[in-house]
């Protein structure tokens, strides 16, 4: 999504990039992580955002990314199944499952 949008690869695999990624998922401070492991469960969405004293600013960039991807024709596979979790009360392992048994294929 990123490059589609002019955005230099380099970029990726920096701080803001791969740096973001690792503080999001090993930090306990990390607002995106203890959502997510809030959702896992069984939590709902609405009460959490409710009761959060800060932006969980991951929710509506998945809004965001999945509506720009679906504009230019890009696969998102994950963010999807992100947005399903978030919006659609999918249930996470289902998105896992969904995810692992994709059909394996060429990525850029």
């Amino acid at each position: 999504l990123g490059t589609s949008l002019r955005a230099r690869r380099v970029t990726f695999s920096g701080l803001s990039g791969v740096g973001d990624l690792v503080t999001t998922c090993f930090s306990p401070r990390s607002r995106n992580r203890k959502l997510g492991e809030q959702l896992a469960r069984g939590e709902r969405l609405t009460e959490l955002l409710l009761n959060s004293e800060m932006v969980v600013e991951g929710v509506e960039t998945t809004r965001s990314a999945l509506r720009i991807a679906v504009a230019r024709r890009i696969e998102m596979p994950i963010t999807a199944e992100v947005f399903k979790i978030l919006f659609k009360n999918r249930d996470p392992r289902k998105a896992v499952d969904s995810l692992m048994l994709r059909s394996r294929k060429k990525e850029k």
